[in-house]
This record gives C-alpha cells, structure tokens and sequence, in this order.
C-alpha cells in the first residue's frame, strides 16, 4: 500500500509538471508509471557499481559468444526500427521539417508503437554497461557512457507518454541506422578473422555527431517554422543534443586528434595486444557513443 501510494504521488507530479498525457498509449508496458523506469534506472547505475567491486579480484570473463549474440540482436531490432519508422511516416504522409500529434490517424500509432520499441531498446542497452563490467573494460565506462545510458531511457519514458510521435520521429530513425552499422561492427570484431576488414571505426564516430547535429537542426526548425509540436519538447530535446555534442567532440578530438606520446607506445608490449579474444583496437560503443580501448 505505502509503494501504491508513493506511485500515486510520483505520477501526479509529473502528471502536474507536463501535463496531460497522450491518451493512445495508455496501459501500454512500462508507461503508465514512472516507477518501473526509475528503479531500472537506479538498479544499472547499482549493478556497475557494486560489479566493479565485485569484478576487482576476480579475472575479466570472455563473454565472445554472448557478445556476438547480443550485438546481432540489437542489430535486427534496429534495422527493424528503422524499415518501420520509414515506412510509418511516409504512410502519414509526415512533414520532414515539423509534423505535429495528431494529423496523420493510424500511422500516428504505427510510429508510436515503433517510438514504443525504441523506448525499450534503452533498457536493453544497459547490457552494454554490464559487459563492460564483466569483462573488466573500467576505461570505457565514462561518464559519457552512463550519463547517456540512464538519461535516455528515462527521457524516452517522457516522449512516449506526451509526444509519442509527429517530429519525434525523426532522431530514433537515425540512431536506429546508425545502430545497424555500430552493433554490426561489435559483432564482427568478436571474430578474430573478421577483424583485418573493419577499417571503417572513425567514420562511425564521425556519423555520429553528424546525427547529433542533424537531429539538432531538425529540432530547430520546428521551432522556427512551428506546426503545432510543443515548443518546450523542442528546447528540451535541442539542449539535451547540445550535452551530447559536447561532450562527443571532447571524446573525439581526445581519441582521433592527439597523438599517443612515444612513450607509452614504446612501453605496451606486443604480448598485450591481443587479449581476451579482443584486439587492442577494439572499441566500444553505448547507444552510439565509441570508446577507445586505452592501452593498459
């Protein structure tokens, strides 16, 4: 009774905060509380802390064939996301520069369903912190890292109760592309022989800020030209991405523009190179951010 009654209280003050809620996805999984979000939440910042202590003394797992399962299942859920999103809006007949909530029925709905999955995907990518930790990668759990895994998933909790579809469409349609290419590229340098031909990581850092900074653009230009989307999603969406682009640009110019100092590269052994099954260029991603394996 005392948790119904804190759920109670919760819901009614975001109910108060953003107002009414989209009335079409009600009773759908995961939305009608904000609870669930919340302790998943809290439950993945726990697991990578009490992980790591947990992980201290004990040797880093392989986790290759997890790996590789996992990466081709967020690759189909993604490559499924974005046929559908395509398909959904060009149905709705959607306005690329702003679309509202309500004008185009049934493929409102379509889109929604699909938002729905993306929302979900968010809790599913948490697995990526947890690998990390089994497998003892400490350096490429940053704060770029988690802050993007836990903000996401709880934001996407926002967009799918008030703005499940119209111009929200538009940055899970190219994160869902980016995905097919990032989770791909995981998945095939679990393989020892595939390696030699993934020559293409910096180009997939490089199209992820230029999916920041589209999505920014388009943000903004329903703020411009306004079609009836709500003004304040559009500043808080705008200014989140601006958090991303920062942060992603300092990550960028410290992985690809600043040259390793002799040093350390006179003392990294051969022997070191490979390890665990993974080469020591082998690089990690969260929801689409890269990371560097530094050399240890």
């Amino acid at each position: 009774e005392h948790l119904k009654a804190f759920d109670r209280e919760v819901n009614a003050f975001v109910d108060y905060m953003f107002g009414p809620r989209d009335s079409r996805v009600r009773g759908w999984l995961l939305l009608d509380s904000y609870l669930p979000t919340f302790f998943l939440t809290c439950a993945y910042l726990l697991c990578i802390w009490l992980g790591n202590r947990f992980m201290k003394n004990r040797p880093p797992f392989s986790l290759r064939a997890h790996l590789i399962v996992y990466n081709l299942g967020i690759t189909l859920l993604s490559l499924y996301m974005l046929i559908e999103l395509i398909l959904a809006t060009w149905e709705g007949g959607y306005n690329l520069q702003c679309q509202n909530l309500h004008s185009a029925g049934e493929a409102d709905i379509r889109v929604a369903k699909v938002l729905w999955w993306y929302y979900f995907s968010k809790v599913i990518e948490f697995m990526d912190t947890i690998f990390f930790v089994l497998r003892k990668k400490s350096s490429q759990i940053t704060f770029l890292h988690v802050y993007h895994h836990a903000t996401m998933f709880n934001i996407w909790w926002c967009v799918l109760n008030w703005i499940p579809c119209g111009q929200s469409f538009f940055g899970p349609t190219l994160n869902s592309f980016i995905h097919v290419l990032m989770y791909s590229y995981y998945g095939l340098s679990v393989i020892p022989s595939m390696r030699k031909y993934l020559w293409w990581k910096k180009y997939l850092t490089q199209a992820q800020l230029i999916q920041f900074l589209l999505t920014i653009v388009h943000t903004l230009s329903a703020a411009v030209k306004p079609c009836g989307f709500p003004f304040g999603c559009l500043m808080f969406q705008s200014s989140y991405m601006a958090t991303l682009v920062i942060l992603f640009v300092n990550f960028y110019i410290k992985t690809y523009w600043k040259a390793p100092s002799r040093t350390a590269i006179k003392e990294t052994p051969v022997a070191t190179e490979i390890k665990n099954g993974f080469h020591k260029d082998y690089f990690a991603a969260a929801n689409g951010f890269l990371n560097n394996k530094k050399a240890q």
